[in-house]
């Protein structure tokens, strides 16, 4: 029989997986949309904040922490230019 720390961690994973992959595909995603975005922008036009929220997301996703990732990613959708 399991003790209570194995099934309590076994409920954990099963329950944080579909999260997991909602923020791996947000953050992929976003990514894109924001790249976009950014694309169609003049160099000169493009905010600092936006250019390091970028970074952000990029090196988050690239760490594997996909939730920080789509936080990063609603920070330069704030700094985006109207």
């Amino acid at each position: 029989m399991m003790d209570l720390a194995k099934r309590t961690s076994i409920a954990l994973v099963l329950i944080a997986t579909p999260a997991l992959a909602d923020d791996k595909a947000d953050c992929a995603a976003g990514l894109a949309d924001i790249k976009a975005k950014v694309a169609a922008l003049t160099p000169d036009a493009v905010p600092q904040k936006l250019k390091k929220a970028l970074r952000v997301a990029e090196r988050e996703q690239g760490e594997g922490e996909f939730d920080e990732c789509v936080e990063a990613l609603d920070d330069a959708k704030r700094a985006l230019p109207r």
